[in-house]
């Protein structure tokens, strides 16, 4: 059986609609996962070798001390963006299929994912390290593994805590304000990590225990999964009391203001919208990584994270246009909807999520007032530019979102195609190389004025960008259509 679900996998991948833009999304996703999984490598090595050469400390004890914190974090990284294979399974409960069989199914499918055998490469590594360095083989072993084992537990945990945001918010709260409490030496979680972690390393035998707490975690999830295994129970479209709600000083605004109040609406009420807006929120804190090297203290890096940091709505958002309005797309072409106004409305929700950005960036201005300044001439070329490309861009998105999924996903597929790759070039090497050219010139005040001149220009003359941009929409219409109903 285990066999016939995998050929259903492969036949699902090459009998897709768009299995050219699927190839080319997995060879980028290939080579992406090369490039994260030679980072791991790095980090294992950085782990060990930082701490012993620069902090005279010994790795081992030093490492333990923040692996609560780092199975925390990888907790919340999967809860937030491991998908669930509910929707793959659905249509066996209709077919003569053991239900175990299909939950064992679903429970080893998300083992495959990256963010459970990802980790391997930093921790297989990790035990090489300790062992050429003379650390004990059996106290090596029994640590390392007891942090794997902890690592597939936590897989358990996310598919149990699916659904209740609440219970994760809550739980990352009380660890920030904790880690916040450990760092000022108030309390000591630290130091009672380092405590339990290394107590593998020294009684080998203890094991036992996460190995005990895998077996039990997967038997309690298996049960709570059989338990919910129903089309009308555990796997069933989200129903909530409809409920009428808008902002009603956009309704003044007529077809315009009713397409923003929807998008509101949306992503309120979806967790793939939602998410965006989180993801987006945390885009704000990519300056950062201004402090971890000399290689973004450049002028050039500088540009580059000022457009991630004031844009992360716009990517995040924009690059989803028309994909979150896919289920009643085709419905509403047949309506006399002005699609003109449908785009505008796109237009000014990212427009003000940027406009928000570019206020909220305005903390930079504590590192200098230059990196702010450049932040800022980003966050008008984001308004004036990239605003309306990332428009432009949707005419070739073809892949739907289901809004309802239950499961942890922005979509089953990425929203790519090679058009799209063409059109990375005006929002990311257009900008870089008008400031190039005018910092070589002119210098770099005049090169971040120059972007900025360039976003108001793009703003002032948006009529005709849109003019162009309904065109391309229209022209793609009836494709749009077909791809979002699946054929």
């Amino acid at each position: 059986m285990l066999q016939r679900f995998i050929r259903l996998e492969f036949k699902s991948f090459f009998r897709s609609s768009s299995l050219a833009a699927n190839i080319v999304v997995k060879i980028f996703q290939l080579l992406g996962m090369l490039y994260m999984l030679a980072v791991f490598v790095f980090i294992a090595f950085g782990a060990f070798y930082f701490p012993k050469k620069e902090l005279h400390a010994d790795p081992l004890p030093f490492m333990s001390k923040f692996l609560v914190y780092w199975l925390v974090a990888d907790l919340f990284l999967r809860y937030f963006f491991q998908q669930m294979p509910t929707q793959n399974i659905k249509p066996f409960l209709t077919m003569n299929i053991s239900k175990n069989t299909l939950v064992n199914y679903m429970i080893s499918k998300t083992f495959t994912s990256f963010f459970s055998w990802g980790g391997l490469f930093i921790y297989i590594p990790l035990l090489g390290i300790l062992l050429y360095n003379g650390y004990s083989t059996a106290g090596s072993f029994s640590w390392i593994f007891a942090i794997i084992i902890l690592v597939f537990c936590s897989n358990f945990l996310n598919i149990l805590l699916n659904g209740k945001d609440i219970v994760v918010w809550i739980v990352g709260a009380v660890l920030v304000l904790t880690a916040g409490l450990d760092y000022y030496k108030i309390i000591s979680l630290s130091n009672f990590s380092e405590l339990i972690f290394m107590q593998f390393y020294q009684h080998w035998w203890l094991i036992i225990i996460p190995v005990l707490f895998m077996a039990g975690g997967f038997v309690f999830t298996r049960r709570y999964i059989r338990g919910n295994f129903y089309l009308d129970k555990g796997l069933e479209m989200k129903q909530e009391v409809g409920k009428t709600e808008s902002i009603q000083f956009l309704n003044k605004y007529g077809v315009l203001g009713t397409f923003i109040n929807n998008d509101i609406r949306m992503i309120k009420r979806s967790k793939a919208a939602k998410s965006i807006a989180i993801g987006s929120f945390f885009f704000l804190f990519y300056g950062l990584l201004l402090f971890s090297s000399p290689t973004y203290k450049t002028a050039y890096m500088q540009l580059f994270m000022g457009l991630f940091v004031t844009g992360g709505f716009l990517f995040l958002f924009g690059q989803r246009v028309p994909s979150f309005d896919s289920s009643y797309y085709p419905l509403m072409m047949t309506l006399n909807v002005p699609y003109k106004e449908y785009l505008k409305a796109k237009w000014w929700m990212i427009v003000s999520a940027v406009a928000v950005s570019m206020v909220l960036a305005v903390g930079y201005a504590f590192v200098s007032w230059d990196l702010y300044f450049t932040f800022l001439a980003a966050g008008l070329y984001n308004v004036g530019v990239n605003s309306q490309v990332v428009l432009l861009s949707g005419a070739f998105n073809k892949n739907p979102i289901d809004l309802n999924a239950r499961g942890k996903t922005l979509g089953k597929k990425n929203n790519f195609s090679f058009k799209n790759i063409l059109l990375l070039l005006p929002q990311m090497v257009l900008p870089m190389a008008v400031f190039g050219v005018s910092k070589y010139f002119f210098g770099t005040t005049a090169a971040v004025a120059s972007l900025g001149v360039l976003g108001l220009i793009g703003f002032f003359l948006r009529e005709k960008f849109f003019d162009f941009i309904v065109k391309l929409y229209k022209k793609e219409k009836y494709s749009t259509i077909k791809a979002f109903k699946g054929n």
